[in-house]
């Protein structure tokens, strides 16, 4: 079992930053993939950033060039830092763990953190 808990998210005015975090809990954080969703409501929860367990990235094609996934073995930690934020950036936060080394991986998601990008 792995327990994710995000932070990090709040208020901020556009064009400003802020830095998510999201800490797991046991032993497998060394050999996940590391996800960033968000999703507004009504809407399906979309991918934001992912990072492979060898520290490959990927980002959906709005946040490119403004947010960066990153990760910290030892603290068990990833982050998403986000920068130059637009209103559109507003939605609830998920972090998502999956192991990378078994082919049907179960998903685990953290609680969720709101950012709220004001115009």
């Amino acid at each position: 079992q792995v327990q994710l808990v995000e932070s990090g998210g709040g208020l901020v005015q556009a064009g400003g930053s802020l830095r998510l975090s999201c800490a797991a809990s046991g032993s497998i954080f060394s050999i996940s993939d590391m996800t960033w969703y968000r999703q507004v409501p009504g809407k399906q929860r979309d991918l934001v950033a992912t990072i492979t367990s060898g520290g490959s990235t990927n980002y959906a094609d709005s946040v490119k060039g403004r947010f960066t996934i990153s990760r910290d073995n030892a603290k068990n930690t990833v982050y998403l830092q986000m920068n130059s934020l637009k209103p559109e950036d507003t939605a609830v936060y998920y972090c998502n763990a999956r192991r990378s080394d078994v082919p049907l991986p179960v998903p685990f998601w953290g609680q969720g953190t709101q950012v709220t990008v004001s115009s």
